[in-house]
């Protein structure tokens, strides 16, 4: 029975760490807090509820986009599989609950971002590791059809006419 997806807004703990494993797949460890803040009626205070701190992990290529984009402090929208991790140390067994990143990006609650589509690079196998910038094409200008009901006759602009 495979594992519930999980999916939360949370806040981000650290700057987020890239690795590269020996076979040069990258990986980013992402530290990870969700809070449960409300504001007491009663008070007229915010008031901190339960409280979720959890490692991320994201593979391969959004790895290399977690590391280049978030910040430490910054709200981000997460979504992915928890996974138990376990380990012995000094002959005690420890586990924790982790989270395997599968989406994750910045909050536009209370923040702006940019968007840029990330381009693939099939020689590097798909890591970008060493990742070449490529001239951007410039946008060809689209002709309106003949029967364009928005056309106001005003010369064609990027902006909507409204």
């Amino acid at each position: 029975m495979p594992l519930p997806t999980m999916t939360g807004v949370g806040r981000v703990v650290a700057d987020p760490e890239l690795r590269f494993t020996p076979s040069g797949a990258a990986v980013a460890r992402v530290r990870l807090v969700f809070q449960n803040r409300r504001k007491n009626d009663q008070t007229g205070q915010w008031e901190d509820g339960d409280t979720l701190w959890i490692d991320g992990t994201a593979w391969q290529q959004l790895a290399e986009h977690v590391a280049e984009t978030l910040t430490q402090g910054m709200e981000v929208l997460v979504s992915g599989e928890p996974r138990t991790e376990t380990w012995e140390k000094d002959g005690q067994k420890h586990s924790r609950v982790s989270l395997t990143i599968r989406s994750i990006g910045p909050s536009l609650a209370y923040a702006t971002a940019k968007v840029q589509k990330a381009q693939r690079d099939s020689q590097q196998g798909g890591t970008g590791q060493q990742r070449q910038q490529q001239p951007q094409r410039p946008q060809q200008a689209r002709q309106q059809p003949h029967n364009d009901p928005w056309d106001t006759g005003a010369p064609s602009t990027t902006e909507p006419p409204f």
